[in-house]
């Protein structure tokens, strides 16, 4: 199970996002070029519809391949009383012919994304990653040298952390004490619930680019 809460911030004050995360967690950062397929299941897999995203990791030496797939959330009263989204993921490592051997399977190329940015982690009762992301969209199949921001000035912040059916309050907890650190630069909250960003977001910035960083927790 993931534990997962997302939110925007400015292009402006990524900087500033950047130094306290490197205060919180005390490591540096990871560079992400992530190059990101979404397909979907033909009418000869079934009358439900199944997505996968393939994830190519353009960092590594030799660009290595993850397939993922995203389950439906936890549902119940206390599935909605709580700020973070609880939800199944399957992940597996797969060679550079995955992609050839969904296509033998039926599926198609939805759409696909550049996804650009860093990543940290940050370990307390649990190991939570932070990303920091601009999404890019290509012109054309396959144009990675030629992708142009999708939503220009602004970047997508996710929060996530594994869990099980056991300890998945305590990790919720985790997550969301964590969250209460990044308020003043950012709202997090449940993919798909738009919060925008926070007013006081310029200020805080200023405040930690004055300071030039954090001490670590």
């Amino acid at each position: 199970m993931e534990c997962v809460v997302q939110g925007i911030i400015e292009s402006q004050h990524v900087e500033a996002l950047e130094i306290l995360l490197q205060g919180l967690c005390g490591i540096p950062k990871e560079r992400l070029r992530i190059h990101e397929l979404c397909l979907k299941s033909g009418t000869n897999l079934g009358a439900v519809p199944s997505e996968v995203r393939l994830l190519c990791d353009l960092e590594q030496p030799v660009p290595t391949w993850t397939v993922r797939h995203v389950g439906g959330a936890m549902r119940g009263a206390g599935a909605e009383q709580i700020s973070v989204l609880v939800r199944t993921v399957v992940e597996s490592k797969a060679s550079k012919n995955v992609l050839r051997l969904f296509y033998a399977l039926g599926y198609k190329l939805d759409h696909e994304l550049l996804r650009v940015g860093f990543m940290f982690h940050f370990q307390r009762a649990t190991r939570i990653t932070i990303t920091v992301t601009s999404a890019n969209k290509m012109p054309k199949l396959h144009a990675i040298e030629e992708a142009v921001p999708l939503t220009p000035g602004i970047q997508l912040v996710e929060v996530t952390a594994t869990a099980s059916a056991d300890n998945y309050n305590e990790v919720v907890a985790a997550v969301s004490s964590f969250c209460e650190y990044l308020a003043p630069l950012l709202h997090l909250s449940k993919p798909g619930v738009l919060t925008g960003v926070v007013p006081t977001a310029a200020s805080a910035a200023a405040s930690l680019m004055s300071k030039g960083g954090g001490k670590t927790l």
